[in-house]
């Protein structure tokens, strides 16, 4: 079976059940500062499973394009990818473990669709702890579809339990579908939660029936929902009978590319191979974030950072096995071409992410010779009695001129010292506490926070854009928004520096709506009718051709799916703390909500 065969034959059978087929949002997070990436299919419909209505119903259906950087330093094994496509199904408030369960069972065994053996398929359910009792009924549902007692573990939350998204909302139990691939168990107490690799998850069943509060407690839910993922990648791996992900037929192109530039074999040896893998999984990943309708583009922050690293990181790898420079663009015109059928967006933005791809390569290249006269230099201040170069200068050549580990450790070696790798993990690490530290704060607001201060600070988002747009002109076009509790902060298209008597402007337009305490009005309709209303938005990110328009009197009207103020009068005093630069082309605005 092919990729895209299974791809079709999921959206079919859930289609068969009800389920409205919905097309994968953007790799980019709507107005959810949570995460710099869509990581997993039910990311954009958090609040439809906190209660919101979805415009398609109760029963979805999708292949959701994601992107996890978590584990980068792992790709090149058989199984790890930083894209990759999750077909999930959801059930907002309509059927639970009984139907979901049903439902996997049958597309999983059926002649009619992957007709996996039975006897190969092994499950795991929560086992109960001090917040919520042991999943007995989804241990039950499995036993009444024939599965032996002995192919079903009970384990902690650690493995199976999701959520919530933050530190509170809505979690619950999950039960996971493992396939056994045929190699000797590892210890004779050997289960699916081992890392040993003989058993592969395959499908996972999140049952959503608990809502966890401030105080740590774990409340029932009133709609209680399920969320599911299979991820393609290692499903197609086991259909297809192959021990990797890059494998299948979702790398083939890409492989046969890469050995063509590299003149050489992907099977040469297992740094070739780890080599070809990273080149095939990095280049990938950025054409689809760079084929994305948001305009992500390589910079040193957030989402463009990620980007710089992947594709940076390809052409490293990419040197290593021979790959010669300005090459990425020809890799990434293979994944174009394979890619869009399922995300045409990519053949709209072809000749942007080649573009951005030889300019990103052609920074690195003066990046590497700018790190060459930065380690001279390290060199002749350590002198020739040094024999080492400490944790400390290493990081620094990598943090601050990009210059990779590999290459200083390389270049080490022709001049006779050696690194403190140590050290400089010891560096990275603290760098990394930093980091995390920051990325917390994300964890703070987002479409996952549906408290009544990030409510009203989502409407007057809205505002302030509307208000940007009736001052500087339909120039500005929304880029990016970051949501919290406590502030906003909106991205946006504009040639120069906005003034401070366009701002003054800006701001009494918004205050001036507030005080007029209007209606903040919610109505689906068709995307062909949202357009037709003048409605303003990323209409290729929506689901489906129903959307929800939100518009305050004639001021405002913009598609959007996350909380809202009932009137503008809710706001309190609308004041822009700062406006500045934030790439190019694109200007930022901060601002705040101050009652009374």
């Amino acid at each position: 079976m092919k990729a895209n065969e299974l791809r079709n034959k999921f959206l079919s059978f859930f289609k068969e059940k009800g389920h409205a087929i919905i097309p994968s949002a953007s790799v980019i997070p709507e107005n959810d500062p949570t995460v710099l990436f869509t990581t997993a299919g039910m990311h954009p419909l958090v609040p439809y499973l906190m209660g919101s209505k979805h415009p398609e119903g109760t029963r979805l259906t999708n292949v959701q394009k994601c992107i996890r950087t978590g584990d980068i330093d792992e790709v090149g094994d058989t199984t790890h990818c930083t894209f990759f496509e999750m077909l999930g199904n959801w059930s907002l408030g309509d059927y639970f473990k009984e139907e979901a369960i049903a439902f996997s069972w049958e597309f999983l065994t059926s002649e009619k669709w992957l007709n996996l053996p039975k006897e190969k398929l092994y499950f795991t359910v929560f086992e109960g702890d001090g917040d919520a009792p042991r999943d007995m009924e989804s241990y039950d549902h499995w036993l009444s579809h024939g599965v032996d007692e002995d192919h079903i573990f009970f384990l902690p939350k650690e493995h199976n339990w999701w959520g919530p998204a933050g530190t509170t909302g809505p979690c619950g139990p999950d039960t996971e579908m493992f396939i056994d691939t045929g190699k000797e168990k590892c210890d004779s107490h050997c289960n699916p939660s081992c890392s040993c690799g003989k058993y592969v998850e395959i499908w996972n069943d999140v049952f959503m029936e608990y809502n966890k509060t401030a105080d740590g407690k774990y409340e029932p839910l009133s709609q209680k929902n399920v969320d599911t993922g299979m991820g393609l990648e290692r499903t197609i791996a086991v259909l297809q009978g192959v021990d990797s992900v890059y494998d299948t037929d979702l790398y083939q192109g890409v492989m046969e590319k890469i050995g063509e530039l590299a003149d050489r074999k992907y099977e040469e040896d297992e740094d070739t191979i780890r080599a070809f893998r990273i080149v095939a999984d990095h280049i990938r990943t950025a054409t689809l974030i760079l084929g994305d309708e948001k305009g992500v583009t390589p910079s040193n922050v957030d989402q463009g950072y990620v980007l710089r690293r992947l594709i940076r990181r390809a052409i490293r790898f990419g040197l290593q096995i021979g790959i010669p420079e300005g090459n990425t663009p020809e890799i990434a015109q293979v994944v174009i071409d394979e890619y869009s059928l399922m995300y045409p967006e990519l053949n709209k933005k072809a000749e942007f992410i080649k573009r951005e791809l030889a300019l990103e390569e052609e920074r690195f290249q003066r990046t590497i010779k700018q790190g060459l006269r930065e380690f001279d230099k390290l060199i002749s201040r350590l002198g020739s009695e040094a024999k080492v170069i400490d944790g400390p200068n290493a990081f620094r050549l990598y943090d601050t001129f990009g210059f990779p580990i590999e290459f200083t450790q390389e270049l080490a070696l022709e001049n006779g010292y050696e690194i403190d790798i140590e050290g400089f993990e010891e560096s990275f690490r603290k760098h990394q506490e930093i980091s995390s530290a920051g990325a917390a704060q994300r964890f703070k607001g987002g479409l996952a926070d549906n408290t009544e201060e990030t409510a009203n600070l989502h409407t007057a988002t809205h505002l302030l854009q509307a208000a940007l747009r009736q001052t500087l002109g339909e120039e500005v076009e929304q880029k990016g928004s970051n949501i919290t509790a406590e502030r906003l902060r909106f991205d946006f298209s504009f040639s120069r520096k906005v003034t401070k008597d366009e701002l003054n402007i800006v701001e009494g337009l918004v205050n001036d709506i507030i005080d007029q305490d209007l209606e903040v009005v919610c109505e689906e309709m068709s995307l062909e009718d949202a357009q037709e209303v003048g409605a303003i938005g990323l209409f290729e990110s929506k689901y489906g051709n129903i959307v929800k328009v939100y518009s305050v009197g004639d001021f405002s009207k913009e598609l959007c799916g996350g909380p809202h103020a009932d009137r503008t009068g809710q706001l309190g005093r609308f004041k822009i703390k700062k406006e500045e630069s934030s790439s190019a082309g694109v200007r930022r605005i901060k601002a705040v909500l101050i009652n009374g």
